[in-house]
């Protein structure tokens, strides 16, 4: 069972919406169920958890590139919504029909760009592996961990939630009673 919600970041705070999963076939319906919830472009945070095995989020700022973080790889990689963010994550996704995504020049987009893949040796490390798209899913945290550092997560608290992680994602952000009103 899935439990999803997108918190939308307003001048007063945060407004949440339950996400239908049921209207999201792909990474790019996400994304743009996330874009059309944000109120004048601010960020949107997309929830996601699969009973406790797994939770994910996605962040969106108005235009820019979205970023990813996934708690348990191999477990996402297992559910339907959990693959479509370890691929993104990994480099293996394919959109074939979607024209940006086209390789019109001959090369291969995100050839060298890094996995980010996370592990917390050193604090301040940029642990990153560079992927094919055929590299196997880690055991353990994928995505960036940093991506909810400016909104009071921090990555070490990011990366060690379990159980109702998104309860405490919630918390950090101020968002537990938006949250909780479309549970």
């Amino acid at each position: 069972m899935y439990f999803a919600a997108l918190l939308a970041r307003t001048e007063d705070g945060w407004e949440a919406s339950d996400l239908e999963l049921d209207d999201v076939e792909s990474l790019s319906d996400l994304i743009d169920l996330a874009r059309s919830a944000a109120v004048d472009d601010d960020t949107v945070v997309a929830l996601i958890e699969q009973e406790d095995a797994w939770f994910g989020v996605v962040r969106v700022d108005g235009e820019e590139d979205p970023r990813y973080f996934v708690s348990n790889a191999s477990a996402a990689d297992r559910s339907s919504y959990g693959s479509m963010l370890t691929k993104e994550l990994l480099g293996s996704v394919d959109e074939d029909d979607d024209l940006d995504e086209l390789d019109l020049d001959g090369t291969e987009d995100g050839e060298d760009e890094p996995v980010a893949s996370y592990t917390d040796e050193e604090d301040d490390a940029d642990d990153t592996r560079t992927g094919s798209g055929a590299e196997p899913v880690p055991a353990g945290p994928l995505g960036d961990p940093r991506l909810l550092d400016d909104l009071g997560v921090g990555h070490k608290e990011l990366m060690s939630l379990d159980g109702d992680a998104l309860a405490e994602i919630a918390d950090a952000l101020g968002a537990t009673e938006v949250l909780e009103a479309v549970r």
